[in-house]
Formats: structure tokens, sequence, C-alpha cells
């Protein structure tokens, strides 16, 4: 089997919950940087993060790092590389993005034309072809400058991973999968644990706290570009790690799950994406509002992601938002509160400071998610509460 270096982006601050993921996959991590993990892995590794991992954006196979500083470097570097190890006589190939950060080398399109250039070069040669009829299967490039280092990748997912495929309506501002997800891995928040989202939106949060209770891989239902990568990866290896996936779920687990806001129409949204997820049977949604927020048990999980008042009318509405959550979470007896929002006054609000609170980026807004961390329960009630 080949061995692949495989770059894993995901969110920019959550890069130490993609590398436990990627651990407990069973791989070696061979770098951490902002924003990316890779990690070393043969064929079937690449259908396995695709299909497994829950933090990560996409799967990128690295062909090559090198230093450049002008365009001539840029190019003789991407000729430099192995390119007939991965695309074949009718494969497509193009650079999808290029992006360029503290680098004298800095204008995307330009990256992009010349990496092109640079290929067909290196192909010609190899093939020894004037003329690609580029027909065959898909394989797109995406290249990253940092400091004049270059990284070289091909995109082995396609579509970002956050499209699990259930989610069809969205609320406003909507947290995507992957980082929903992750910040649900960021807490302490198990299966036999209650867990609330009085802002629940689409359904984020509950739906995919249901996939990690009965242990459905998020991508085991979609498609992914290296599907079509015969010369690389059997078709086998797709079908055997679908198979892997489908004899993990657990179809019995017993949850409290529940997803609760203020708009109808929103509520039955959220549902109709549960039943895509196939998770529909472990989820209550209801119209409530967070004011009345209410839970008999104890040691439960508040996870959430309330308005953030983005725009200045509803900024207005904040503070008394904000109070009605304290309030709330207040009456909610050894309680954990978890709560991601670009709102400064948070903790004023709420009316006690969070124990814990990380920046983190959701799209180009900066966020933090606060951590109200309530008491561990005793081992027996624990227990007693399975």
């Amino acid at each position: 089997m080949k061995t692949f270096e495989l770059v894993v982006p995901c969110h920019f601050g959550l890069e130490a919950v993609t590398k436990r993921e990627i651990y407990d996959l069973g791989y070696e991590i061979t770098r951490v940087e902002d924003g990316r993990v890779t990690f070393e892995g043969d064929e079937e590794a690449v259908c396995r993060a695709n299909v497994f991992l829950r933090s990560a954006e996409r799967v990128l196979l690295q062909v090559g790092r090198f230093h450049a500083t002008t365009f001539d470097e840029l190019f003789e570097g991407i000729k430099a590389l192995p390119w007939e190890d991965y695309i074949p006589k009718d494969g497509r190939f193009w650079v999808t993005k290029a992006s360029s950060i503290k680098s004298k080398l800095f204008s995307p399109s330009d990256i992009q034309s010349i990496a092109k250039k640079a290929m067909v070069e290196r192909l010609k040669q190899s093939y020894h072809l004037d003329w690609f009829p580029e027909d065959g299967a898909s394989y797109p490039v995406r290249i990253f400058l940092l400091k004049d280092e270059v990284m070289v990748t091909i995109d082995t997912s396609g579509e970002s991973l956050h499209k699990r495929g259930y989610r069809l309506m969205t609320s406003k501002a909507p947290l995507t999968e992957t980082l929903a997800a992750a910040l649900i891995m960021l807490t302490p928040w198990k299966r036999d644990r209650i867990l609330v989202d009085p802002f629940c939106g689409s359904g984020t949060f509950p739906i995919e706290a249901a996939m990690m209770a009965a242990n459905i891989a998020p991508g085991m239902t979609r498609s992914f570009t290296a599907q079509k990568w015969t010369n690389l990866i059997p078709a086998e290896l797709w079908k055997e790690t679908v198979q892997e996936a489908e004899e993990m779920i657990d179809k019995d687990v017993q949850v409290d799950i529940q997803g609760y806001d203020i708009d109808p129409e929103v509520v039955k949204a959220a549902r109709e994406n549960a039943k895509r997820a196939g998770v529909d049977h472990m989820i209550h949604f209801q119209q409530r509002e967070v004011a009345n927020l209410r839970h008999p048990k104890k040691y439960g999980f508040v996870i959430t992601n309330p308005p953030y008042g983005e725009r200045l009318e509803e900024k207005e509405d904040l503070p008394k938002l904000y109070e009605q959550i304290g309030t709330a979470f207040a009456g909610l007896d050894s309680w954990s509160l978890y709560m991601i929002t670009s709102y400064e006054d948070t903790e004023r609000y709420i009316g006690r400071k969070a124990d814990k609170n990380r920046k983190i980026y959701n799209g180009m807004i900066k966020t933090y998610f606060y951590q109200f961390m309530g008491p561990k329960p005793p081992k027996r009630e624990h227990e007693q509460n399975r």
C-alpha cells in the first residue's frame, strides 16, 4: 500500500479536537499548524478520514512542499513534483484554490495560472503527450503559501465535509455541522447525559450529538471526489469503509436530547433535517422560548448558539435575551452551559464569569465559546441516570 501525507483543514482554534479524532482512527500525526492537522496514512486512510472525521473541513493529499519567493521558483517547484503518480492521462486537473499569507507571491489568480502551466509541462514529459483530453476523473488542486513556504495538495473530498447531506433548510445564522461537532467534543458531554439546545435553529447541535450517540459516521451517505480515483484508491476500499461505518451504528441507544426554538417553522425544518440524518426518533424538538427552559433532572448540558445581534436592530434585544438565558440556567440544578457567541457582554448578562472561554472563528466572525461548568455527578447517581 502507498503512504500519503494527508492534510486535514479544521476550524482555527479547534486543532486539538481534530488531532484527537485522527488518533482515535489509529493514525500518527506528523504536523499540527493553525487550522490544519497532517497525518500519515494509506489509501484506506483517505476513505476512513472522509467518512469518519466529524470536525474536519476536508481531506487533502499532499503532493509536496517547497520554498518560493518568485513566480519562476513557483513554476519550477510545482513542475518538479511527481504529478504522474497521482493524475492519469485523462485526469481533469486545475487549481481550484490558491491562498497566500505573509508571502511575496500573493496573487491567487497568478498562482493558479502558473501552477496549471507547470503541471501541464510535467505531465507532457511524463506521458509524452502534447495535449490532454481531461475527460476523466477530477483532481482539484489546492495550493497554500505561508511565509513563502508552498504546500501543494489534491482535494480528496470535493464538497466540504460539513455537507453531511441532512441539512436542506437552515436558520438565519447557521452553525456548520463540523463546527457544531467539534464544539460538542470540546465539552465533557456523553450520551448518558441530558443535552438541550434552546436556540436549536436548523437542529445542528442536537443532530450532531445524536449522530455521535448512535455512532453514525458523518460521511457515510455522501460522495467524495476521490471515489473516482481508481488509479490510486480501489473502489472496494470505499465500500469496505461504509460497511465498517454501518456495523458500528448503535440503533438501540437511549438518549435525552432536546432542541427548542421560538419559531415554529424553524422547529419544523429541524425535525426534517433530523429525519434525513436518521436521528429524528432520538431528539425531542419543541417550540419554546428560552425563558421557559426547565428540566427536573440534574447534571445536564445546555450547548447552544444564541443570536449574536449581527444586525443593529437585533443588538437592542440582546441584554434582555442573555439575561433570560442566565436566569434559566440559574434554575437548572447542577447543569453546565456551553455557548458560542460574538456578543461581548455575555458574562455580564448571564450573571457570572465563564470558567473558560475559547476564541473561535465562525466563518469570518470572531466568536467565543463560553464554558460555564457545573459539578460532575456523583458516580452512583451518574450510573442511575444511564
